[in-house]
């Protein structure tokens, strides 16, 4: 947020020349400010569509998944885990599970994108019910670490906050939700790269946003800790955060998940300012 403020103050006489931000909707907020480069991104062809700006402004790469953390003590049967972000509202998971609140960071994105899914009001209805029955933390950290010390059964959290309680040996198994052909998929939420409008330093400023969307270094992040995974179908490195079998992805609208920003924030301000 510092840096996007820091962005727009700068607006006329911009000392950045490229944004790289490791979340999209404030890099989307941007975009619709004017502030971002209008360009043609050095991809393969068949790159995902939302995964580019309908106007060139930004590309994604590199994402986070937003998955199910379980407690496989908790839970020790596979048939018993959780398979949907909707399970949060189940009364059979009554202060069981858990979820970030969701004013900032990924869960933010994440329901407004439902919100362009399955409706506003529908939404609304679910946050309430979810607020009702799950337990609601400060973050997505908070959520696996939870769920990692057996606090709670399962949460909703990102695969990076989830790989690493798995990589240290903690008894978690990492669920990708939603995979049922009447459910959306699991959402994917990319680093995204973008060219700030008047750059000082345009040409260099391309030629970087480039090589940073190339499928290397992609790779490059796969193999990190976080085991973020790579958009690019030239890939050459599985992140071990995958599973065996391939995962059925959510398409996101994040331009329209950005329309309304600062009223939808607000509501959920409302609705999440006496959480726990």
């Amino acid at each position: 947020m510092g840096l996007v403020n820091l962005i727009i103050a700068e607006e006329q006489v911009p000392n950045c020349d490229l944004f790289w931000n490791n979340e999209i909707m404030h890099t989307v907020r941007l975009q619709k400010l004017g502030l971002l480069q209008p360009r043609k991104w050095d991809v393969e062809p068949g790159y995902p569509t939302d995964m580019i700006a309908s106007d060139g402004s930004w590309c994604g790469f590199a994402a986070r998944a937003r998955v199910l953390i379980v407690n496989t003590d908790l839970i020790s049967s596979a048939a018993e885990y959780p398979t949907s972000v909707a399970e949060l509202a189940d009364p059979k998971w009554a202060k069981q599970c858990a979820m970030a609140r969701p004013l900032f960071g990924t869960t933010a994105t994440h329901f407004a994108v439902l919100r362009e899914i399955q409706g506003r009001r529908e939404t609304i209805d679910q946050l309430n019910k979810i607020r009702a029955n799950a337990v609601i933390l400060s973050g997505n950290k908070q959520v696996a670490l939870a769920v990692s010390s057996g606090r709670l059964a399962w949460g909703l959290t990102d695969t990076d906050d989830a790989i690493i309680e798995k990589d240290n040996g903690r008894p978690v198994a990492i669920v990708f939700p939603d995979q049922a052909s009447d459910q959306p998929g699991t959402l994917r939420i990319p680093n995204t790269v973008a060219v700030i409008r008047n750059a000082p330093h345009k040409v260099a400023a391309g030629l970087l946003a480039d090589y940073l969307v190339r499928p290397e270094t992609e790779d490059r992040l796969a193999m990190g800790d976080s085991s973020q995974l790579p958009i690019s179908r030239g890939s050459k490195f599985p992140p071990r955060v995958l599973p065996e079998e391939p995962v059925r992805w959510m398409h996101a609208n994040f331009e329209s998940a950005a329309d309304g920003w600062e009223a939808w924030a607000g509501e959920l301000q409302e609705l999440f300012s006496s959480s726990e």
